[in-house]
């Protein structure tokens, strides 16, 4: 089966070919911890969940934010199989640099066992609102410098008080949709 392997580090996206078994993933990764995106219609991003806690390079496959190197598959249902997006349309979605905010924000956050995309709640109003620690990490990189420098001192103060990661983003999440327009 046709498949795109996009490695952030040598940012070079190399065209294979894989059989797709039931370890597939986990044998590519060298993990049991994988990550499933859906971020381009028809096709499914695996990717390994401890990359941030392994210090992987971060980048972007138009706005969803990756850890580590990627396997991009083609899937159509429950069926995986060729990639049908062409290396150049890819090519143009992915992007490699990213931010000094999220170079510290991985930083720091690799110390936790935090996951980078599972959703919680947060209220915006009335409604319930579900965001990932990926989404308050967006929130706060495009927020002033100020705010940016709020985020990562106080995340640090987290971690050296050895209190809880999680319920820190997800307190941050909460203050990010408050200061969002409704």
């Amino acid at each position: 089966m046709k498949a795109y392997a996009i490695d952030p580090e040598t940012q070079t996206i190399e065209e294979i070919d894989i059989e797709m078994k039931a370890n597939t993933t986990y044998t590519f990764f060298k993990s049991i911890l994988i990550d499933d995106l859906t971020t381009i219609n028809d096709h499914m991003i695996h990717t390994d969940a401890n990359a941030l806690s392994d210090e992987k390079k971060g980048f972007f496959i138009g706005e969803q934010l990756i850890m580590g190197v990627a396997l991009l598959v083609g899937k159509i249902g429950l069926e995986e199989n060729d990639v049908t997006i062409t290396k150049e349309d890819l090519e143009k979605l992915i992007r490699f640099d990213i931010s000094d905010f999220y170079t510290q924000a991985f930083a720091l956050l690799g110390q936790s066992d935090i996951n980078l995309y599972k959703a919680f709640e947060v209220k915006q109003g009335e409604e319930i609102v579900h965001v990932s620690t990926e989404w308050v990490l967006f929130a706060f990189d495009i927020a002033d410098e100020r705010t940016k420098e709020y985020f990562l001192t106080e995340l640090k103060k987290v971690l050296d008080n050895n209190e809880d990661v999680t319920a820190f983003i997800h307190k941050l999440g909460q203050l990010a949709i408050n200061a969002a327009p409704q």
